[in-house]
Parts: C-alpha cells; structure tokens; sequence
C-alpha cells in the first residue's frame, strides 16, 4: 500500500518520499509536510490510522535536509517549495491538498502562493505566523541576520570537510509513543514541553547549520492569506506556544475561507492529541467531493 519513493533533482539531489494508494489508479493527493529538525515518521500514524486513505492518496516527504533527503547545504522556504512541486510533477499530480506542522504550515503557505493552481486546500497546524512571535522565537526573529552569518560560516566548514561523520536517523513515530506512554500518561508535561522544546535534542539528530537554517525560515514574515483563494483549516495548540494565539487567530480570521480548531495541546499536537488532530482533518476534508 505504501512505497518509498526517490526524485533525482535538477540540482542532483535525492528526495525521499512515502506514497499511500490502494489500488494502482492515482487518486486524489494529500501531502503530510514535517516540522524543524523532524522527519516523514511524524506522520507515520496519522497514515496507519486515518480513514481518509480510502479515498485519498497520502504522500509525505522528507523535506530537503531531513531522513531520507538528507544533505548538507543550503535550505530556505523557496527551495522546499521548488521541492515539492518536483514531486508533485513526478507523480502527474496538478493539484494536491496540502497538511503542515509548524515549518511544515510555512512550506504549504509559502507553496500556495508560489503556485496556486496546484493547492486545493490548507490544514496548518500550529502555522508561525512573524507577527504573533513571543518569548525566545521573537528574539530570534530579530537575530535573524546574526543567525544567517552563523550558519553560513558552518557550512562553509562543513564544506570543507569538518562536520560529524554520523548524524543517527530518528523514527518519530516511537518516540511518540513512548512519550506518551511515559510522560503524558503520567501527568508530566512539562518534562514533554522540555524535552520536545530541546535543541540540544534536536541536535543529536540533526545538522547544526541546517537547524539554523531551518529557524531562519521559520521566522521569516509570510505572504499575507488574503492572497490564498483556497479554503484553510487551522489547527491551534490550547496551550504554551512559540507564538501569540490571539494575534495568530486573528490573522487567520482575515481570511473569508479559514475555520480554526483549538487542540489542548502545546505545540505538538500530532504527538500530544493525534485521534482529535485526525479527527478534525477527516472532518474537514468531507467538503472535498469525490
């Protein structure tokens, strides 16, 4: 039912992805984008359990830097975009429905308004928007020319050969379990917030200069949504986030096709809540007729 797939790009770099179809015929597509420093294993369950396989097919890649497409380079917003619509190319897909976590939501924004005829739909999940930026990641916002500097002069050591020689893969989809079966189960959510909120745990899994790079895009002002013809189903942790959720609600109130969706989460609600993420996605997805 699924295949891992790869995509020699111009650029001859190899992308990895995942396709779910049943049957052989090529059906309607939805593609599940990842968030910082993570992998296509996040959405490992949602594919194993989400009904919506009956009648969708489900990609999900490993964005340029990460699992299966992993390299040591440069990584922006416009290039994962230029990514996915090679994917997409690839599969004969014109149009696609697209699912995204955090830097995953600002992929499927920046997508829709880079190539609009091929998006007939958003879900953004917890989207960080540079306008409702608070605590660390609003600092960050401001550092972002000191944060560029640094991470080019890392992969400019990396090219010249000094980085680790194994960076050790990551299945998302474990570690979920287990925190939920370890923590969450018993109450400790703060040892949940600090844990998944660690970039020294990211790290370990992750290049220095891509996670760098990959804060930079996150912080980087979206084009406004008003811009986006398409409907948008927003998923918002209840929670702490890096973001304000009442300046978030209220940019995607500016947009006539958006519905919100709170999750009691904090941030990482396909780890914290995913039967409501799921849930909520399937229920929306039914305005999409056959």
């Amino acid at each position: 039912m699924e295949t891992l797939r790869t995509l020699r790009t111009i650029d001859r770099v190899a992308l990895g992805y995942r396709l779910h179809r049943e049957g052989t015929a090529p059906r309607r597509l939805i593609v599940l984008l990842h968030g910082v420093a993570s992998n296509m294993s996040r959405w490992s369950e949602f594919v194993e359990q989400t009904s919506l396989k009956q009648t969708w097919d489900l990609l999900r890649p490993d964005l340029r830097g990460h699992g299966e497409s992993f390299l040591r380079g440069r990584l922006d917003l416009a290039t994962w975009c230029r990514d996915l619509r090679d994917i997409l190319d690839a599969e004969g897909c014109d149009q696609a429905l697209l699912v995204g976590h955090s830097l995953g939501a600002q992929v499927a924004v920046q997508f829709a308004t880079r190539y609009p005829a091929r998006v007939r739909g958003l879900v953004l999940i917890d989207p960080i928007f540079h306008q409702a930026l608070r605590g660390g990641m609003r600092m960050l916002g401001r550092l972002r020319p000191v944060f560029m500097a640094v991470a080019g002069f890392i992969r400019l050591l990396n090219r010249l050969g000094l980085h680790r020689r194994h960076i050790p893969s990551r299945d998302l989809r474990q570690l979920d379990e287990k925190t939920r079966r370890d923590l969450l189960a018993a109450g400790k959510q703060r040892e949940m917030i600090e844990l998944y909120s660690s970039p020294w745990e990211d790290l370990k899994f992750f290049p220095v200069a891509s996670f760098l790079q990959e804060l930079i895009e996150i912080t980087r002002p979206l084009p406004e949504l008003t811009r986006i013809q398409v409907p948008i189903l927003a998923l918002l942790s209840s929670g702490i986030t890096y973001t304000d959720p009442a300046i978030t609600k209220e940019m995607l109130s500016e947009h006539p096709q958006a519905q919100t969706v709170t999750i009691d989460a904090y941030h990482w609600p396909l780890t914290e809540k995913p039967r409501e993420v799921r849930e909520a996605i399937e229920k929306w997805c039914a305005r999409f007729a056959v």
